[in-house]
């Protein structure tokens, strides 16, 4: 029986294939993980920009009295 060129070649295509699906993976949770920081960020920044704001106002009135 002869082997073909490519018979023993196949795990090494598996390995190569399932690297690839890790790395997709990774890059995948990678963006989401991006995403979510970015909506936290927004969020806080959103925050910060009313507390800031409170705190002119509360300013404000202290120095006119």
């Amino acid at each position: 029986m002869t082997e073909t060129p490519l018979a023993g070649e196949r795990p090494a295509v598996d390995r190569i294939e399932q690297a690839i699906a890790r790395i997709e993976a990774a890059v995948t949770a990678r963006a989401a993980g991006a995403d979510a920081l970015a909506r936290r960020h927004a969020a806080l920044k959103a925050r910060m920009a009313d507390a800031v704001a409170a705190l002119d106002e509360v300013i404000a009135r202290t120095g006119t009295r």
